[in-house]
């Protein structure tokens, strides 16, 4: 299976933008008035025997949203769609496998949007097939289900989504693994299909300063993009560092509520801290690397026994043999940066400075970033681009709107996980390489249950298989 890496959201966006369909039975009948009224009434007959299709009649009418996976990251999502500004949302059903999380998300979701949140004590689902009994409640066409579960569970939520006709947020990353990124892309064809509106959590694509960025660039402002370098350095967070599991707690549940630190569940640290720096640099570049390679190593582990390296510096090449520079570390008392910057022929770009939200974009004269250097920066206010990816998705359904992020989100998974893989196994990894590698990190996981195995085992002495750079040179452990 071969994918070219050279989509961007500009490109989508100008591709469906273009597209778009008129919305509803009565757009339908006016832009066929000309045509023959058996031509007309078939038209409306088709949309009133395909439930999807007449859900995305414009509407404003309440979405319900359901949320499966209700850790931090998911309640925020949960909280960003009850807070858009294109219309009522309500969230009626929720779904984890840990209750306490549940719960959790419950009491914060409902404390702050009252009504909004209506979700008693029989739509809540403590299981792993919760999230089909949460998505059966949901209308197709109309309603959304979040996945903000750890990746590994991706394609299995999506593949339900799909058959049922129901628009998704999924979280990133989307893959992390060769054979999961390839079914995705599969599963994507059918979605396409049916018109089900997806988005992607990869919101830096929805920062709009960052996309006067993006415009700025390829108009030339920058010049041609010659280098570009990002950076996730900082000590621990989440779950990336963890202990040995504490006695008595079953195995797969330890290790999806510790997912940073296991690479079947979530890609390890690399892919789920550093996909934002990667994917928004191949983004203000138009382009997807081809090429990888990387190294990076374990240092001060102390107790802990997960999978991550603690710093990982990837050089990746794009098409036309540039480079992007990726530095991450994990490391306390070291120097912190959160950044991602662009190296043109006129000039650097400063696509982020300190983290996600505000950019802080800008364009500076040469390399040196003088103040007198600017050209030009972005307004000091920027819009919130984790409620910007979700008034985007949401105005695309009310309006009928082609609106699709998968294939970018894969390839985003994917790209992250080429420069991942070269520094586990210390090899070049190319795009293809890893799209189409055999390693399937957590194969069967679609009929996981609370005493399923987890899939990978502690040793002896409870710690986990880690990579061995040039000695696993096929696979990542």
């Amino acid at each position: 299976m071969k994918h070219t890496p050279d989509s961007s959201r500009r490109d989508f966006l100008k591709r469906t933008g273009s597209i778009a369909g008129a919305g509803g039975i009565a757009g339908m009948l006016a832009s066929r008035a000309a045509k023959p009224m058996a031509a007309a009434v078939a038209a409306v007959a088709a949309v009133a025997l395909d439930p999807a299709r007449a859900a995305h009649v414009a509407h404003t009418d309440t979405i319900n949203i359901v949320l499966v996976g209700a850790g931090g990251r998911g309640t925020g999502a949960a909280a960003n769609a009850l807070r858009v500004k294109t219309g009522p949302v309500k969230l009626i059903a929720m779904a984890d496998v840990f209750e306490n999380r549940l719960k959790s998300s419950y009491e914060g979701l409902k404390g702050e949007f009252k009504e909004r949140v209506d979700v008693p004590e029989e739509r809540r689902f403590i299981d792993f097939e919760g999230y089909k009994k949460a998505i059966d409640l949901l209308t197709p066409g109309k309603d959304i289900a979040i996945f903000a579960t750890p990746p590994a569970f991706r394609w299995v939520h999506y593949k339900y989504a799909i058959e049922k006709g129901i628009n998704v947020f999924m979280e990133k990353p989307v893959t992390v693994d060769g054979p999961t990124s390839r079914r995705m892309f599969e599963l994507n064809k059918k979605a396409l299909e049916k018109g089900i509106k997806v988005g992607v959590g990869l919101m830096c694509r929805h920062c709009r300063v960052r996309g006067e960025l993006f415009d700025r660039v390829r108009n030339g402002e920058a010049g041609d993009i010659i280098g570009m370098r990002c950076y996730r350095m900082h000590g621990p967070v989440a779950s990336g560092f963890s202990v040995k599991k504490p006695e008595g707690r079953s195995e797969l549940l330890w290790q999806i509520e510790r997912f940073h630190s296991f690479l079947w569940a979530s890609g390890g640290a690399f892919n789920d801290y550093y996909i934002h720096n990667i994917d928004e640099s191949c983004w203000i570049k138009d382009a997807w690397p081809v090429m990888a390679q990387a190294s990076g190593g374990r240092h001060y582990r102390g107790d802990n026994v997960d999978q991550n390296f603690d710093n990982y510096s990837v050089e990746y090449t794009f098409p036309d043999g540039s480079k992007l520079m990726h530095y991450g570390r994990i490391v306390p008392g070291c120097h912190d940066q959160f950044a991602s910057y662009a190296h043109g022929s006129k000039g650097l770009a400063v696509i982020s400075e300190n983290g996600h939200a505000p950019s802080k974009a800008r364009i500076y004269k040469g390399q040196e970033m003088k103040p007198e250097n600017i050209v030009w920066r972005g307004p000091r206010q920027e819009p919130d681009p984790y409620q910007m990816e979700w008034e985007d998705l949401t105005e695309a359904i009310r309006n009928d709107k082609p609106y699709n992020e998968v294939d970018r989100g894969v390839r985003a998974s994917l790209v992250s996980s080429m420069g991942r893989m070269a520094a586990h196994t210390g090899q070049v990894i190319t795009y293809d390489q890893i799209l189409n590698n055999d390693h399937e990190f957590a194969p069967g996981i679609e009929n996981f249950r609370m005493d399923s195995q987890a899939p990978v085992l502690a040793d002896a002495t409870g710690h986990y298989p880690v990579p061995s750079p040039g000695l696993n040179k096929k696979r990542e452990y």
